[in-house]
């Protein structure tokens, strides 16, 4: 298959330059309609097998979504776990705004399992923030954080409704992140989280706990992330 080139930058790429910018500026928002390959080819003066592989690329991508019958849309944002980077760092990449909804933010001294893991004594004071992940205002992540409150207690008067806790922790307690331990399962929502991400209960979640580490080795956050499965890449490099 040959397909036609533009300055050297084959035509296809130029379409889907040219629908990333548009999603990119708000021009095209989730579960918006994309135009048909037919009015692709047309407006990009290409062929139609063109046009088809433009938007074919970037459904494989999971930026658009193409419905047998109704047309071609663009999908709702997803995450692609190859890169441990922030929710706030992860949006910016895709272009979407970023917004948190703090459900909790305080001190917690009962979570013997969660203070061993992050190497501190059974009854430590933790700090505890519980977050409402939402893209373009569409809820899709409960994110649980738990720090030191001896190292960390400043975090709890912290507004991280719009502010990355990487960028915070390095910014504010000189903490550079560097790498976690994962583990990765399916639960279904129970009630309380069906609520906050707007689903019915029992609806599959993704489950990440997470063990994060700053450059120094040491065991800096915990996080359990519940995230809608249907938002979700797990990509993996995989090497011999």
């Amino acid at each position: 298959m040959k397909l036609a080139k533009r300055n050297g930058v084959p035509a296809y790429k130029q379409i889907q330059k040219a629908i990333l910018a548009r999603i990119h500026a708000g021009d095209l928002r989730p579960g918006d309609i994309v135009e048909s390959e037919r009015e692709l080819a047309r407006r990009h003066k290409v062929s139609l097998m063109t046009a088809r592989h433009s938007l074919a690329d970037l459904a494989r991508e999971g930026i658009l979504q193409r419905r047998h019958g109704s047309g071609t849309f663009v999908a709702p944002p997803k995450i692609h776990f190859n890169k441990l980077m922030s929710y706030t760092e992860q949006m910016a990449s895709r272009g979407l705004a970023t917004h948190s909804r703090i459900v909790f933010s305080g001190t917690v001294d009962d979570e013997p399992e969660i203070a061993a893991r992050l190497a501190l004594p059974p009854a430590s004071r933790l700090i505890k923030i519980e977050r409402v992940r939402q893209a373009e205002d569409e809820p899709f992540a409960l994110e649980t954080c738990y720090l030191s409150e001896a190292e960390f207690g400043g975090l709890a008067r912290t507004p991280l409704e719009r502010a990355s806790l990487f960028t915070t922790l390095e910014r504010d307690y000189g903490v550079e992140i560097a790498y976690a331990d994962e583990e990765i399962d399916a639960t279904p929502a129970d009630a309380r989280t069906a609520g906050l991400l707007a689903v019915p209960r029992s609806t599959p979640l993704l489950r990440i706990r997470q063990v994060i580490f700053s450059t120094k080795g040491k065991a800096v956050v915990y996080v359990l992330g519940l995230y809608l499965s249907g938002r979700h890449t797990l990509m993996i490099r995989r090497f011999r």
